[in-house]
């Protein structure tokens, strides 16, 4: 099968680099408590952010935390955290577990996440109007959360594997430090400000291992959305069923990289010197909280390919549609619809029907969660992602960022069926088993294969096992 040195193909870096990826970090309007968990613990069984599980870090029934000190707490002041391990395998004994992440290895024990969160809470009811918050990830996950300018480097700069845009507080080969949250906050009346650098609010899954159900990810998460924002957010609960959320940053996954650093190719473009994108969404519950629909967006101007030495801009835009439904004590039920698209693409496959120059990836996702006991629970999740031009995904993104060899340009269809449970076995652990079954359907014969020793199968079965330990 070909295979694609980091070297060769610009379009990819154009496409994956400047989003590197997403993450999505969902508020709490899209992800209901799970029934029979009490809700100051449901956070860890269920992808409530770690926004609220911080207001709920002090709760009788929750973690015991040994970082918090009375003096701060009376204060307002959170620090807590969490370590997360694991380790997970591929039927093909391939190195790498196909375009999977973030637990990338082929049995290989991973330390995912050593996370630490200081924060101060808004409290507007009892005259606390300013905040912040501070994230410290360390660990394998690092790579995928980094900020160009920030825990980046900008595209003019390159690593010692001569790679531009790639993460840049590296202490090893596997691991390194990021900084995917660094922001101020401000409160007042049914209104809360975020300004700095904080989470997409775009999607279903999340960075934080406490937030989600699953070890892995989807596709649409880790290809389709961005991991962070920096910029301004504001957040408007106008009532306990309507939240609206507007705001101004600058792209996917960028701290202070300018989007003409390199030279624009297409001077003419509109807005060519402007990296500014709107983020905003608004999310609707029904009257007794149990349904609840998030639509979000971002788009703005994107390094859409090079030209080397220049680089062209295009508009890049995605919508998230996030349907949760508490259909008894037991079940619950997810739907997310993700579509993103970029112009000005270089070297994307062609499509018919489709504007010459323009990459498009969509897919849906559904999960399902059942409820066995209070502390064991559950579920199910099933993916079609499609990348239309073979813009988005690529693997493995850990050698990407090492100058090692790699692969792309997967025009066509991905399917995964995904099984687990989270079994917590105290208040600060949480076990997470789990089986996946990939399949991939290009649209041409004789294109890479994503799954494989030699990059040359179809589809993949994995399992894998965690565990989280919050502290």
């Amino acid at each position: 099968m070909r295979k694609i040195e980091f070297k060769l193909p610009l379009w990819v870096a154009a496409g994956l680099l400047t989003a590197t990826l997403g993450a999505a970090e969902t508020y709490a309007q899209t992800a209901p408590v799970v029934p029979n968990v009490p809700q100051e613990d449901a956070y860890q069984m269920r992808a409530l952010p770690p926004e609220e599980a911080a207001a709920e870090a002090s709760a009788e029934t929750g973690p015991e935390r040994y970082l918090e000190f009375e003096p701060l707490k009376s204060r307002g002041i959170n620090t807590y955290g969490w370590i997360n391990a694991g380790i997970g395998a591929n039927n093909w004994g391939s190195p790498f577990n196909g375009p999977i992440t973030f637990n990338d290895r082929n049995w290989q024990g991973q330390m995912n996440q050593l996370y630490l969160v200081n924060e101060r809470l808004l409290d507007v009811e009892n005259g606390r109007y300013f905040g912040g918050r501070v994230d410290l990830l360390y660990g394998t996950d690092y790579i995928y959360t980094t900020a160009r300018g920030l825990d980046g480097n900008l595209f003019n700069q390159t690593n010692q594997w001569g790679v531009t845009g790639a993460p840049s507080w590296v202490s090893s080969k596997d691991y390194g430090l990021a900084m995917p949250q660094l922001y101020g906050e401000a409160g007042y009346g049914n209104h809360a400000v975020k300004f700095g650098h904080f989470y997409t609010i775009i999607g279903y899954e999340v960075v934080p291992a406490i937030g989600n159900f699953f070890y892995t990810h989807a596709y649409t998460m880790q290809y389709g959305e961005p991991f962070t924002h920096t910029g301004i957010l504001d957040t408007w609960t106008v009532n306990d069923q309507l939240t609206v959320y507007a705001g101004i940053t600058n792209g996917w996954d960028n701290f202070s990289d300018p989007i003409n650093i390199l030279g624009i190719a297409n001077p003419g473009y509109p807005g060519a010197n402007s990296n500014a994108a709107f983020l905003g969404g608004v999310t609707f519950k029904n009257s007794d909280q149990t349904q609840a629909l998030t639509v979000t967006t971002s788009s703005g101007n994107e390094i859409g390919g090079f030209t080397s030495p220049l680089a062209t801009i295009g508009n890049r835009s995605v919508i998230s549609t996030v349907y949760t439904n508490e259909l008894n004590d037991k079940l619950t039920y997810v739907f997310q619809n993700d579509n993103g698209w970029q112009f000005n693409a270089i070297g994307v496959a062609e499509t018919i029907g489709q504007q010459r120059g323009t990459a498009q990836w969509y897919g849906i996702n559904q999960y399902m969660f059942y409820n066995f006991t209070e502390t064991l629970i559950g579920g199910m999740r099933l993916e079609w992602f499609r990348d239309n031009n073979g813009y988005r995904v690529f693997n493995p993104i850990r050698n990407y960022w090492a100058g090692g060899p790699w692969q792309g340009g997967y025009q066509g269809n991905f399917w995964q069926a995904t099984w687990g449970l989270n079994w917590r076995a105290t208040n600060n652990w949480i076990i997470r088993p789990e089986l996946r079954y990939d399949w991939y359907s290009p649209d041409k014969a004789g294109t890479p294969l994503p799954f494989g020793r030699n990059s040359d199968q179809y589809g993949q079965f994995y399992g894998g096992c965690d565990a989280i330990w919050q502290f």
